[in-house]
């Protein structure tokens, strides 16, 4: 490959003002998150800037100090909620001991938060996030994780949370990936859920991408496990997802709203199962923001993900001074 592309591995992806932000946080000033929060002129820009400065601020004090600061500041308030439910997360996701009480600590920063702006949908979803941290066991859950679904054959779940959120922001990005998660934590029939969701979607929707995410992480799985099945991506119906996200999607969607998420999961899922045409738009529209997943969960090994995008990448997009390209799909 030419030397020209160079990657970037920044949580905040194409939202410059949050790159800039996200080092003040990282060294602990809350002033320029205030000011940023401020700025959100959607629910959508809120929900996704909340989210990546929570990441960052849970292994420090920013926001504490913030709230101590402007202890009535709706946007501090929504922050600390935030904080706490990534807190937890991450105490969940590493085994840790306390996780109940973390929860419960987040939980109640969550419902302070959501009666400081009854509007705001992010208290929503970090209620909703807080949900795959429950038991499996339906009957052991909290009350609102177990409710009756929309549609007759999804599984039980926080319904009555991911209503809360359509009733602020239709279609919120996080809360329906969050969705996903908890039921897959509760070992439900997470494919009859991503499915349904894909019949509904709207045009330019990322919840078009849902699919691909179950897909991707699920080939993962399954190759860790070594039940490669090298066709995965070619067939029915993860064929159908990437090319109904490819259409649906990638060209209806705004592009200022775009994720490095989202495009990185389309490209994978072109590339892997052979579909050249829109492929290299889509690695166009990526840049140099590559992510780890997908990539990982196809490459020969977990840590040579990077070269796994690059020789996807080279493939579609030509550098400059460059021989011809050779995309299309593969036979």
């Amino acid at each position: 490959m030419s030397g020209t592309f160079q990657p970037q591995f920044h949580p905040a992806g194409f939202d410059s003002r949050l790159r800039a932000v996200l080092d003040d946080v990282r060294a602990g000033w809350w002033r320029s998150m205030k000011v940023l929060l401020e700025t959100c002129d959607t629910w959508a820009l809120r929900t996704s800037r909340t989210q990546v400065l929570a990441a960052a601020a849970a292994h420090g004090d920013a926001v504490e100090a913030w709230v101590q600061e402007e202890p009535q500041n709706v946007n501090a308030v929504a922050m600390q909620a935030r904080v706490a439910v990534e807190r937890t997360l991450n105490a969940h996701r590493a085994g840790q001991q306390g996780v109940v009480l973390l929860a419960d600590r987040a939980r109640t920063a969550c419902w302070d938060a959501a009666r400081r702006w009854p509007e705001d949908p992010v208290p929503w979803v970090g209620l909703l996030a807080l949900a795959q941290v429950d038991s499996p066991d339906v009957r052991e859950r909290r009350p609102e994780h177990r409710m009756g679904p929309w549609e007759y054959m999804l599984p039980y779940g926080p319904w009555g949370l991911l209503h809360r959120v359509q009733e602020r922001d239709p279609g919120n990005r996080e809360a329906w990936h969050r969705m996903l998660q908890a039921i897959q934590a509760y070992g439900a029939n997470a494919h009859d859920f991503v499915r349904w969701v894909s019949t509904w979607a709207p045009a330019g929707s990322p919840l078009a991408l849902l699919p691909l995410y179950l897909h991707a992480e699920q080939y993962g799985k399954q190759r860790a496990n070594g039940q490669l099945t090298p066709l995965y991506w070619t067939r029915d119906p993860v064929s159908h997802y990437t090319l109904r996200a490819l259409t649906w999607w990638f060209p209806q969607a705004d592009a200022t709203s775009w994720s490095p998420l989202d495009l990185n999961h389309l490209a994978q899922a072109l590339h892997s199962g052979g579909f050249g045409d829109g492929a290299g738009e889509v690695f166009d529209a990526i840049g140099p923001f590559v992510t780890p997943v997908p990539w990982k969960y196809v490459a020969d090994a977990p840590e040579r993900w990077l070269e796994e995008f690059e020789r996807a990448r080279s493939r579609y997009v030509r550098e400059p001074g460059a021989g011809p390209l050779h995309a299309g799909r593969r036979r």
